[in-house]
Order: structure tokens, then C-alpha cells, then sequence
């Protein structure tokens, strides 16, 4: 067997391996001196394991190929490879000059410089050995991790047969040469390869040259591997709670649970425990977050939080989830929230639903539970009600006799409330039976369609003003919903598609004075272009709208006649009412108008890196919008992108919300947000960052003031973040809350 490398002739290969061959033979068989052998020539030849030795079958069952400028063979068996010498084992080589064999241990041994290399790792030192089950030791080392672009070096490396690594005096780094500006050092390190751990011995963190972590003795995970012990602290600040740390212990309990445990300590309020049990079973999985303060020094009491999530898959059409919170008072969310949606938490759901699916059934069992947060700025008597239990189900049997579809939405539900003395309960039975007939054609569609809607009450205590305990109402709903798809090709070469698509729908509902039927859940809902498509103007079976009327829409698009990538979108509808709507909530001022707002949206995607989106909702009557959000975002790369937004509700909100995420020079990076309310003429979340990137490290410094409770008082924060490229991060994650505070913006680029 040859080494590999450059072709030559078969009449060389021959030559080189019969003088191999017969300087070998001589000097084994003691005919001739070590200084009587062949003088040097470029020769070769395989290493094969001895047949008493029990090798590991990985790589001793792997023949070592080698070639050298010479051989010389000395009477105890052992080879001297003179010159330029190349050892190989698989994918591993070994590059030195003038190594020595030992057959019988199936060992070489070097005692000049060496370079290694694997897929992996390359490793250069003063002197090395290597044997033939795998095993290696370098002297006065140097490596290179290949796949991490790291490199480091130690006073010797160890490669056991086990595939076991030990260090001694390491140096680590993905810094390069002349720029150590971080470096990892410990006295030794042992990697377990099939255990799939690491242990280090007096490991420190230099950064910049001044000490910033040091531990006697650490354990981590090697590769994918789990691994319980301490990840690295965070510090953080704010108003609210003062200087954090924090320093969490993960616990790997088995292959199919973990935990994480985050002890932090506010210089405000003391000690606080957070927790997070996960947990994947045959079934499904779950999470259970826990997070508790014994002893708040602001708030005077202990507080908690519980949230609880879980999905079990019993078989493949039976489900259960449960998504259940708690929390021990209504400021918690202002003082952990760190940010203004923490103020706009009013409720924690508390549900759990038993689903079955089939091709034609959907069957949800349900339980529901709201709890109140804002328990002075909301009154009892307008809390939700608690649903326990609801059964809804939906059926639909598609292309039956003629081409008919039948379909059926049906629930009972059980309400009740804390406050029974002020709010109605009781059970609620609503059931909707529909057929229809779908008409579809080339670029049209026409669906007739049917139904009779029945609602009944069974209440507990009717109170004074109400005397019927069983109300109940019945109407028929017809509906006529068609829609045209018309298409032609357009620009210069035929690449874009341009469609036009009307759409229509007669809607009639009779009146039915509803004004004796409770109010469980009931809410009008939004006026959107999907509204104007339905067959009810409110969400909740409580109301049923009265109608007389047809919606009117028509979508435009382009496309990419190749791929189907859309360029520009634009939609616009409306409603025109023959009849005045009648049915209304307590407390709902109706208007008496012919007409619908206006609904429009527009996207556009077709200028390169920009992309635009528009939505307004406009009263013709009073020629004024009442709602509107346009966003623009420019993002020519992953790391770069500008946001500018307007959202606008008459009498409620009008905000204007910017953000960017831009390089700045070559090693610099900028970071801003500004979320202004024009309304109350303040600004509710603002932040500023800085990030100093190098070839091997970077830092992020973000400062952040919010409005932090329902009063509009403000808090201040400061996020500290230095990552270590191919080590980890080092305090509050900046990355992640610049991910999710400015849309578009990554830290790293996307997958490719």
C-alpha cells in the first residue's frame, strides 16, 4: 500500500516498495548492521496492528501509511523513518522529520518539531508520539480548532485510546495572532468524549488582561451533551429594583426533564428565586415556570408568579392543552415587566381544553378562568366570567347529495362569577346549523348559503329586573358570498402577474329584540376586511346583529409570474346597509348610517430592500379616519434596518414608533428606538445603544427608560452584554431584547 499523494508510475511505486521490503528483511534477520541498510530513498509502506493486540475498531483497525525519505531497520524491530516523513491514519496525518517505529508496541515516536491535523483539529508541537489504537502525546503544543476558528496552546496534549483528551497549562482563544485580547487559562482540562463532559482545574477569564471569572474547578458539556452546573451571572440595573445578579444552575435531571434555577439578589428588594421545570414525555411536553420573593423590602409582603403550560397528544385525534398563570399581586408585572407591556396586562388566563379531531368533527371540552390584574381600575361587575364547563363542537361534511355542504357550530357552556350578587349566570346553549351549495368555475365562485341560529339560557338567579330564567332567540341567516379572479401578464417581458379580484356578499338576518338575553362574553368586534365577510358584527353568541345588507371588496395584486412572489397587495371594502342595524349591547350608541367605514390596505415588497404597510379605516359620514397604522421598514441586510411607524385609534391611541439598528464605521454599531404617544405628548419607551465588535469579541451597552405602571410613572435600565465569540456572553442579554424591540434586526445571519 502506498501513501497518498501525487501519482507516480507503477514502476516507481514497485521500486520503492521491494528496497523497503528488503532493507527490512536484512535487518531483522540480523544479516546486516543498522549502518549496513539502504541508503536513504523516498520510500513507503502500511503498519498493520499485531494479531495479539486488542485494539479499539475505530481507528486500530485502520492501517498507518507512511512515507519517508528512508529507512533504517535496527535487531530490537524498531524503524528509523529518516528525511521528510508523513504518517497517516484515516483522516488524520502527521507531518515531521526523522521519526522512529516501534513495531512492537505499533508505536512512532518524534523527537523535532510535528504538525497534526484531523477534520478537526490541528496541532503542532516540540515532540509527539502517536500509537496505533489512537492514542497521542504532544509536547510544547500548539492547536487550532478548525470548525471554531479558535486556537490555543499548552505544555503537552494527550490523546488516550478511549478518544480521551488531557491538557496541561492551556491557553485558549478565538483571538488572532497578536490580538489576545481574551484568554481562557487553566492548569489542565480533561475531555470525555463518550461521557460527554469536560472538567478544568483553575480556569480563569482574562479580558483585556485584567481578570474577569475564576473558578478552582469546573465541569461543562462536550458537544450536544447535557450537563448540570452553574452557566455564566448577569448583572443588570433599573429603578424600580436597584443593581441585580444573578447566577443560574441548570439541572439536567434525566434525558426527558431539566430544570433551571436563577437565584438573583436586588438591591431593592432582596432575594428572588426563579425556576423552570421542563419536562417531554411519549405524550407531549410541558413547561412549569415558578418564580418567588420571600421578602420584598419595597413592596413589605412575599410575591410569586406561576404559569404552567402543557400539550399531551393521547392519540392522534385526541389533545389536551393546559395554559394556566397565576401571580401573588397586581404589580407584578410593573416591577418584572421591564418594559410598558407589563402595564397593559389586565388578565392571566387560566384554561384547559380537551380537543378531538376528526376529518368531519372538531370537539373542544373547555375550562376558563381569568385573573384580574388591574383589580381597581377594572370593577367587579365587568370582570370576565368563569366557563366551566364548555363543550363547542363543529362539524362540516363538504360535497355531499348535489353537491350540498352541511355543516353545524354548536356549544353549551356553564358561566358563573365571583360577584353573583351584581352579574347573571348560568348555562348557555347555542346551536347554528348551515347548508350550503359552493359553486365553483374557472376564475369564479358563487356560495348560497343557509342557516338557523338558536341561543337558550338556563339562569341561576334572575335578580329583580329580570323575570324570565330561560330566555331564548331563534333566527334564520342567508348569505350570498361570490367572488371573480381576473389575470394578465404585464411588464416588458411577460415576468409579472397583475390580478384583480372583486369579491361580494349579501348578508340578511331578521331583527330579534335581544335586549332580555345576557351579556357572558360578548364584545362587538373590530370592523376589518374579514369583518365585512362575516355573518355576525359581533364576537360571542350573547348577539346576534340583525342585517340587511352587502359587502363590497376588491384586491389587487402583483406577482412574479414564475415563482408567485408578491410585490404589491392592495384591498379595499365596504358595506352598504338597506336596513339600520337595531340589535345592541348595554351601554352601544348605534348610528344610523347607509354605509360602512371604509376599509383599505396596501403592502408593498417590490423596492428591493424596502417594504411598506398600510391599513386605514375611514368614516365617509364624518370624512375622518377613526383608525389607521402605516409601517415602513428599510433592511438591506440582516444587521441593518430603519422602522418608522404610525398607529392611530380616534379618542384612544396616536403613537409614532421609530427604531434603527445601523453599523457605524467598521467596528461600531448603533442602536435606537423612540415609542412617543402624541396624544398624551410623552414618550413611553425609549432606549440608545452602543455595540464595539473585534474579530473575536464584542460589547453591547443599551440604556432604556419606559413607562413602568398604569400611573405613568417611568423606570430606567441599563443592559451590559460582552460576548466572547466561540466562548459565551457575560451579563443581560442585549442581543435578544434588540431582536425583539426592533423589528427586523438579528445579531447573527440567518441560517443558509
Amino acid at each position: 500500500m502506498h501513501a497518498p499523494g501525487p501519482e507516480k508510475s507503477v514502476v516507481e511505486r514497485a521500486r520503492r516498495s521491494t528496497l523497503l521490503m528488503a532493507a527490512i528483511a536484512a535487518c531483522l534477520a540480523g544479516s546486516a548492521a543498522a549502518d549496513e541498510c539502504p541508503a536513504p530513498v523516498r520510500a513507503s509502506g502500511t503498519a498493520r496492528p499485531a494479531q495479539h493486540q486488542q485494539a479499539e475498531p475505530a481507528l486500530a483497525d485502520t492501517p498507518i501509511e507512511y512515507e519517508a525519505d528512508g529507512v533504517e531497520a535496527t535487531r530490537d524491530g524498531k524503524w528509523l523513518l529518516n528525511g521528510d516523513v508523513l504518517i497517516k491514519q484515516g483522516d488524520r496525518t502527521l507531518k515531521t522529520r526523522n521519526a522512529e517505529y516501534d513495531s512492537a508496541e505499533q508505536s512512532f515516536s518524534v523527537d523535532e518539531d510535528v504538525e497534526y491535523a484531523d477534520p478537526n483539529l490541528k496541532v503542532s508541537g516540540t515532540s509527539a508520539t502517536v500509537d496505533q489504537s489512537g492514542g497521542a502525546t504532544f509536547e510544547g503544543a500548539k492547536f487550532e480548532l478548525k470548525d471554531r476558528n479558535a486556537r490555543g496552546a499548552a505544555d503537552r496534549i494527550q490523546v488516550t485510546r478511549d478518544n480521551e483528551l488531557k491538557l496541561k497549562q492551556v491557553r485558549y482563544t478565538t483571538c488572532p495572532v497578536g490580538e489576545e485580547d481574551w484568554v481562557l487559562t487553566a492548569s489542565d482540562i480533561d475531555i470525555r468524549q463518550r461521557a460527554g463532559l469536560g472538567f478544568g482545574r483553575g480556569v480563569r477569564l482574562d479580558f483585556k488582561g485584567v481578570p474577569i471569572l475564576y473558578t478552582p474547578f469546573i465541569s461543562f458539556p462536550v458537544g450536544n451533551q447535557r450537563k448540570s452546573g452553574f452557566l455564566f451571572p448577569t448583572l443588570g440595573t433599573s429603578t424600580r429594583s436597584g443593581s441585580s445578579l444573578a447566577v443560574p444552575w441548570y439541572w439536567n435531571i434525566a434525558p426527558n426533564y431539566d430544570a433551571t434555577l436563577l437565584p438573583t439578589w436586588f438591591s431593592k428588594r432582596g432575594g428572588k428565586l426563579d425556576s423552570e421545570f421542563r419536562y417531554l414525555t411519549d405524550l407531549g411536553r410541558g413547561t412549569l415556570e415558578a418564580q418567588y420573593l420571600p421578602d420584598d423590602n419595597e413592596f413589605g409582603d412575599s410575591r410569586s408568579y406561576l404559569h404552567f403550560v402543557d400539550r399531551s397528544d393521547f392519540t392522534d385525534t385526541l389533545r389536551l392543552d393546559i395554559d394556566a398563570a397565576n401571580v401573588g399581586d397586581s404589580a407584578w408585572f410593573e416591577d418584572f415587566g421591564l418594559g410598558p407591556e407589563g402595564t397593559s396586562i389586565s388578565y392571566l388566563d387560566r384554561s384547559a381544553s380537551l380537543t378531538y379531531l376528526t376529518q368531519h368533527w372538531l370537539a373542544v371540552l373547555r375550562a376558563q378562568n381569568f385573573q384580574t390584574i388591574d383589580d381597581i381600575g377594572i370593577a367587579p361587575e365587568l370582570r370576565p366570567h368563569t366557563l366551566v364547563p364548555q363543550l363547542a363542537v363543529h362539524a362540516g361534511f363538504p360535497n355531499q347529495w348535489a353537491g350540498l355542504q352541511f355543516g353545524l357550530d354548536f356549544e353549551v357552556g356553564n358561566f358563573t362569577h365571583n360577584y353573583e350578587k351584581l352579574v347573571t349566570q348560568g348555562w348557555r346553549v347555542d346551536a347554528a346549523p348551515e347548508i350550503s351549495l359552493p359553486l365553483r368555475g374557472a376564475g369564479v365562485y358563487l356560495v348560497p348559503a343557509a342557516s338557523w341560529r338558536y341561543t337558550s339560557y338556563r339562569l341561576d338567579d334572575t335578580g329583580p329586573l329580570r323575570a324570565d330564567d330561560s330566555p331564548s332567540r331563534a333566527a334564520p341567516i342567508a348569505s350570498v358570498d361570490g367572488g371573480l379572479l381576473f389575470e394578465r401578464p404585464s411588464g416588458s417581458r411577460k415576468q409579472r402577474l397583475q390580478t384583480l379580484e372583486p369579491r361580494f356578499m349579501y348578508l340578511y338576518v331578521p331583527y330579534r329584540d335581544q335586549n332580555d338575553l345576557p351579556v357572558f362574553d360578548t364584545a362587538p368586534a373590530d370592523l376589518n376586511l374579514v369583518q365585512l365577510f362575516r355573518t355576525n358584527r359581533y364576537v360571542g353568541a350573547d348577539r346576534l346583529s340583525d342585517a340587511n345588507q352587502v359587502a363590497i371588496g376588491v384586491t389587487s395584486r402583483l406577482l412574479d409570474a414564475e415563482s408567485g412572489k408578491q410585490f404589491i397587495s392592495g384591498t379595499v371594502g365596504q358595506a352598504y346597509y338597506f336596513d339600520e342595524p337595531r340589535v345592541a349591547l348595554p351601554g352601544e350608541v348605534l348610528e344610523d348610517p347607509e354605509f360602512s367605514d371604509i376599509i383599505a390596505e396596501l403592502d408593498v415588497t417590490a423596492f428591493g430592500d424596502w417594504n411598506v404597510s398600510m391599513g386605514v379605516q375611514w368614516d365617509p359620514n364624518e370624512t375622518r379616519s377613526e383608525k389607521g397604522d402605516v409601517q415602513v421598514q428599510y433592511k438591506p441586510e440582516y444587521d441593518r434596518v430603519v422602522n418608522l411607524g404610525y398607529r392611530f385609534r380616534r379618542g384612544n391611541i396616536e403613537q409614532v414608533d421609530g427604531s434603527v439598528a445601523w453599523p457605524i464605521g467598521k467596528n461600531w454599531s448603533g442602536y435606537a428606538r423612540l415609542v412617543y404617544s402624541l396624544e398624551d405628548k410623552k414618550s413611553l419607551d425609549q432606549f440608545a445603544g452602543l455595540e464595539y465588535r473585534s474579530c473575536c469579541w464584542r460589547v453591547r451597552a443599551v440604556a432604556r427608560r419606559y413607562v413602568s405602571d398604569r400611573t405613568g410613572d417611568t423606570d430606567t435600565s441599563f443592559l451590559l452584554q460582552l460576548e466572547l465569540n466561540g466562548l459565551s456572553s457575560v451579563g443581560v442579554g442585549a442581543d435578544a431584547f434588540l431582536e425583539r424591540s426592533i423589528r427586523g434586526y438579528s445579531s447573527s445571519p440567518p441560517d443558509p
